[in-house]
This record gives structure tokens, C-alpha cells and sequence, in this order.
């Protein structure tokens, strides 16, 4: 499913192709996403400019002239920028044609995803306004991380991963920072000091950034908006590494489902 550092990716990788372009047609093929997409959007987005992209979360916020599209990757979701030539393939959903022949184009195997409209402000829509604090600005510290913690009941791993308390920390990055941190992934989570909520907050911020450089993690689905795979894969110190020697003391890494959730770690390492 792609996670923060992939749809933050994907926005960079469309920005320069639609930034104040305008909006000449939409073409829904298949309305039947998670949420249905927006009724009558052809007629809503017809010569709309896109003046910004923002991210909230692993949502995609299109500022129109009149409103935001929200997007949402799902767990199969892809946006790429193809030629107006390019015919559409199966799972292609929703396009956006540019009066500069570009299109926008959504395809999603698994239909998870969400391609929705609003003229309220999209940080007040009800999938968003919940949302928890961006792990990669300044309200992200080691303060507001101690003060999560407290009377939680749950692991670590599970109070990061919690997308009321941060957003994106998705389930390779949470295995990929609590090693970084040194924080084994099933300590109780308000057992945690200061000091190493200090750690793991510096940790979350250094994985996602390196993912983000990297262009994301391809594991299975996920394509940048060139349709290149993302490298950060290539760079896991724990994920998908089980029994293979721990890059830091050669003890091999375990794994054990926490919460469902495949969950990679060093029992030497990780405290």
C-alpha cells in the first residue's frame, strides 16, 4: 500500500506536468472506486486550472480554481503523466486531460483508491479533518510524541502507525525506524523515556526522508509517476530481511506478526 514517502513522491513526480495547466476534459471510466468518484466531475473540473498540489497524509489535494480534488492511492493506486496517444489499459479509471495534451491518469487494479471533490476546505472533509500531526514538520517532536504515549495501552509500533496520532508512518517505515531508534517494536508504549521518544522521532523523520529521495518503496505495486519502481527497497536495514544477518551486529533479524502486521527486528540490537 503505498505509505507517505510514496505518495508524496507521486506528487512531485505529476507537479511540474499540471501546475497551472488547464483542465480540458475528464474521462471516468469506472466510478466504482472505495468511495464512488464524485458525480458529474467532467462538468466540475471542465477548464478548472490546477494551482497547487499538496499533501495530508497519503492524500493528494488538487487546488482548483473552484474547489480540491482529494486522491487517494489505495492500496493498488497509481497516478501517472502519459501522452495524449497513449491508449488507455485495463484498470485505468479516471483521466485528466490537459489543453496541453497531457493527461493525468488514474489506474488501480484493486480499486481502493478515491478520486473525490469538495469546495470546503479538503482538511475539514470527514476522511481528513481526524488526521493526525505530519511526521516531517515541526509539530513532530520528542514532547509530543512523550505526551501520546501516556496510559496508551499498545505497542510502539502500533502507536506509530496510528494515523490519529501521526500520519504515514506505514508498516515497513515503523520497522525501519524503531531499528534506527533501537526500540524493540513490542515495548509497551508508555514505557518509553523522553529520551527515546527524542530517538524515535529523529528516526521516523531520517526513514521517510530517505525513502522520499529514494523515490518511495517498491515491493509489489507501487510506479512513480515515470513509471519507474521506487529504490528505497534496495536500502531496508530490517523489512523483509528476516533470518539474514543484522547489518549493525550479524545477529539474524526475526519476524513476528504484531497486530497482523508483519513486524522485522534485531532482538540483539533493539531494546
Amino acid at each position: 500500500m503505498p505509505e507517505l514517502p510514496e505518495v508524496e513522491t507521486t506528487r512531485r513526480g505529476i507537479a511540474p506536468h499540471v501546475l497551472n495547466q488547464t483542465i480540458k476534459k475528464v474521462i471516468v471510466r469506472n466510478p466504482r472506486l472505495r468511495w464512488p468518484i464524485t458525480n458529474n466531475l467532467a462538468v466540475i473540473l471542465h477548464k478548472q486550472k490546477i494551482k497547487k498540489i499538496t499533501r495530508r497524509g497519503k492524500y493528494l489535494l488538487l487546488h482548483c480554481d473552484k474547489g480540491f480534488l482529494i486522491i487517494h492511492l489505495g492500496m493498488s493506486g497509481k497516478l501517472s503523466i502519459v501522452e495524449n496517444k497513449l491508449m488507455a489499459r485495463k484498470h485505468d479509471h479516471c483521466e485528466l486531460i490537459f489543453s496541453h495534451g497531457k493527461i493525468l491518469r488514474f489506474n488501480d487494479p484493486r480499486r481502493f483508491g478515491a478520486i473525490l471533490w469538495t469546495e470546503a476546505h479538503p482538511h475539514q472533509h470527514p476522511l481528513l479533518k481526524n488526521l493526525g500531526v505530519e511526521p516531517l514538520l515541526k509539530n513532530f517532536h520528542k514532547n509530543y510524541l512523550y505526551q501520546q504515549i501516556q496510559n496508551k495501552n499498545v505497542t510502539i509500533k502500533q502507536l506509530i502507525m496510528d494515523g490519529k496520532i501521526v500520519v504515514g508512518v506505514g508498516n515497513i517505515y515503523a520497522s525501519e525506524a524503531l531499528f534506527l531508534a533501537k526500540i524493540l517494536p513490542t515495548r509497551a508504549a508508555q514505557t518509553l523515556s523522553l529520551q527515546e521518544c527524542d530517538r524515535l522521532v529523529a528516526a521516523i523523520k531520517k526513514v521517510l526522508t530517505r525513502a522520499i529521495k529514494a523515490g518511495g518503496t517498491t515491493l509489489k505495486d507501487f510506479l512513480q509517476a515515470n513509471g519507474k519502481p521506487g529504490y528505497f527497497s534496495q536500502k531496508l536495514l530490517v523489512y523483509q530481511r528476516e533470518a539474514t544477518p543484522c547489518l549493525d551486529c550479524g545477529n539474524p533479524i526475526q519476524n513476528i506478526k504484531l497486530a497482523q502486521r508483519a513486524t522485522y527486528y534485531c532482538f540483539s540490537c533493539q531494546k
